[in-house]
């Protein structure tokens, strides 16, 4: 399979802080959309930075399009359409200036595109960016990373700030934008329903460290929490167990197989779980 995006074992230590990025691999194919799934702090904006040489990386290998990026390699750049978690533009600017700024940056700057996105996306075009609401600043930066025509889109909680229904709409041009099959999606969020949504694979990360990465079918569909008392739990073959955490009165045990894990172990109660309730118990949860 053909991967518009490698990270090869990826390190990144801040001394002050103390926290590592450690050996972080994981992959995109061509035509997918990843979900980059932690909880604050678990080093999902620092990934990114790697990812695009804005954080200079300890060791280990990033390849995009099959080659690592320097600095000097606009070529690259201008296949990549960026969305971080913030102010993506300067605020005195208006849309119809940024759209001139851009034209300036990007040789595939498509202006008719953008004044397509302004327009369904209900964008003023004259007012500056500093009075746009949040929703609307990250409305733009959508806007503006898909009018130069990238292949691959790396979005930092893209959708955060918008209503259901403007998130909904989004998730719609992201899933359009993959029907091109040279297209990918990387896209951190901590809306697990979106990712439910759209996701191909997710991979989930927790202090720096890779958990796993898996297809959302499997997740949705094989996934699943049994529900067991102490005595329950003990009679578990350690090697169904990816992880689990004690509640009051129960065990909740993170099951790859649920159906086989019914089979299996037939007095326990076994659920399919949301991804929010798969992530609490990968993060929350202990290993055997």
């Amino acid at each position: 399979m053909d991967h518009i995006l490698e990270l090869q074992q990826i390190c990144k230590t801040f001394p002050k802080s103390n926290f590592v990025l450690d050996k972080l691999s994981f992959s995109l194919p061509y035509g997918a959309i990843l979900g980059f799934v932690g909880e604050n702090g678990a080093g999902k904006t620092t990934t990114i930075g790697c990812i695009l040489n804005t954080v200079s990386k300890d060791s280990g290998v990033v390849k995009l399009f099959g080659k690592e990026m320097q600095d000097a390699d606009t070529d690259i750049r201008e296949k990549i359409g960026v969305v971080y978690d913030g102010d993506n533009f300067p605020g005195f600017l208006t849309a119809k200036q940024l759209s001139q700024v851009m034209e300036g940056i990007y040789k595939q700057w498509d202006n008719g595109l953008f004044q397509k996105y302004l327009e369904d996306f209900h964008l003023p075009v004259r007012q500056k960016i500093k009075n746009y609401s949040r929703g609307m600043t990250m409305k733009l930066a959508i806007a503006a990373a898909l009018s130069h025509h990238p292949q691959l889109l790396i979005l930092d909680e893209a959708t955060s700030g918008l209503d259901p229904i403007m998130r909904d709409e989004i998730l719609d041009v992201f899933l359009e934008f993959v029907q091109d099959e040279s297209h990918s999606i990387l896209l951190s969020s901590h809306i697990t329903s979106d990712l439910e949504k759209i996701a191909d694979y997710i991979t989930f990360i927790h202090n720096g460290k890779l958990i796993m990465t898996v297809s959302k079918n499997d997740l949705v569909y094989h996934y699943a929490v049994m529900r067991c008392k102490k005595s329950q739990f003990l009679a578990l073959d350690p090697a169904d167990i990816i992880a689990y955490r004690k509640r009051d009165y129960q065990i909740d045990v993170l099951v790859a197989h649920g159906k086989e894990a019914q089979r299996k172990y037939k007095d326990t109660v076994v659920d399919h779980v949301s991804i929010d309730e798969i992530m609490l118990l990968l993060v929350k949860g202990e290993r055997v």
